[in-house]
């Protein structure tokens, strides 16, 4: 029995309301398989490539070269099995009268983040799906939730997914008491507690994977699984002149060249992210929880935590996840671990980001086995 899909325009992230064509990279009459990338997609974030959620024959694309559609607009057509150009044709002419732009990005977004007080103060945080062992993800020094924004969705298909704000970012509370890695690891427990789950995966990037590794330090019987991308806590060495030029950067000129080492495609640094990070950075309360951190985690340009310990003697299965090519934590820092290591060539150190399919395939067969 043959099925004609319509490929729409996703919505990464919870802001996105439309996305720009940049490129078609399947043509008409090409076969593609689940999981291939399509086309290429520009937000006012990020660029991307939409990937096909199903198999067959690209029969038709809609959306042209550098036109700019709203989240759930109708891109491709793409028919497994047979179907009669008139048969397409009625399907399109079907979704363009119904498609409202707006109602199915609202109907995308689904819940919304939601702020909570713990211990006196107020943490973001926002989740997707629902059943299996929960999985919170951790971003780094200086993130956000939305660093998970290629990530969530994929990762929530059947599984309870979480991201939060650590203290002192995005929007939770900017205020830290020790600004210590235990003061963020409770945070990580109180949600947990407030969330009512005894049991969770983490997923930990950079300074998240230190507070990853120090929560199942603190409570390991609370961490089902640990995946550390790119992360700290495992090595000394870290680039301290990134960590100070990000903290000190207060325009656009000096924080470009401290963004642009944290991808491998320095393009994907637009003035959007800028003027979002300048945006940040400038909240009151900020710049002192910036420094304080880095003070306390990465004083005089070296890591101070050794959490090396908790993947070679503790009891959690660990995933690492690590760019070849990271200008901020070094790869070597993976070696000789008690764990599942994968090292994606050519990435830097967002590739949660960059390399998004990857790193999703790698953490939902790392958490299927355990």
């Amino acid at each position: 029995m043959s099925q004609i899909h319509t490929l729409t325009m996703p919505k990464w992230g919870l802001s996105m309301t439309e996305g720009r064509v940049d490129a078609w990279l399947k043509e008409e009459g090409q076969s593609i398989s689940k999981g291939d990338e399509v086309l290429d997609v520009e937000t006012d974030k990020i660029s991307s490539s939409v990937e096909a959620p199903f198999s067959g024959i690209l029969r038709r694309q809609i959306a042209r070269q550098d036109e700019t559609l709203a989240v759930g607009a109708l891109l491709g057509i793409v028919v497994d099995g047979e179907a009669s150009d008139a048969e397409i044709d009625a399907v399109i002419e079907q979704f363009q009268a119904s498609f409202v732009p707006g109602d199915s990005a609202d109907e995308d977004s689904g819940p919304a983040p939601q702020k909570v007080e713990l211990g006196g103060r107020l943490i973001r945080y926002f989740e997707r799906g629902e059943g299996g062992t929960p999985l919170l993800l951790v971003h780094g020094f200086g993130g956000d939730l939305n660093n998970w924004l290629f990530n969530h969705e994929a990762l929530a298909a059947g599984r309870r997914v979480i991201a939060l704000d650590l203290p002192g970012h995005g929007e939770s509370a900017k205020a830290l008491q020790r600004g210590d890695l235990d003061e963020l690891s409770q945070v990580l427990l109180a949600l947990l507690d407030h969330l009512e789950i005894p049991v969770a995966h983490l997923v930990g990037h950079s300074m998240g994977g230190a507070v990853s590794l120090n929560t199942a330090r603190l409570a390991p019987d609370r961490v089902r699984t640990l995946t550390l991308i790119g992360s700290a806590g495992l090595g000394r060495e870290i680039n301290g002149d990134y960590l100070q030029g990000f903290v000190e950067a207060s325009n656009r000129n000096a924080l470009k060249p401290q963004l642009v080492q944290l991808f491998s495609n320095a393009e994907l640094v637009n003035r959007q992210m800028l003027d979002d990070m300048l945006k940040y950075k400038r909240l009151e309360g900020v710049q002192a929880a910036l420094g304080q951190l880095a003070g306390n985690l990465f004083a005089d340009g070296r890591q101070h935590a050794d959490l090396r310990p908790v993947v070679q003697d503790g009891p959690q299965p660990v995933l690492v996840i690590w760019g070849s090519d990271d200008r901020i934590i070094p790869v070597s820092h993976s070696a000789d671990l008690k764990a599942q290591i994968e090292v994606l060539p050519g990435q830097g150190h967002m590739l949660q980001m960059e390399a998004a399919e990857q790193v999703n395939r790698l953490i939902l067969d790392f958490i299927q086995q355990h």
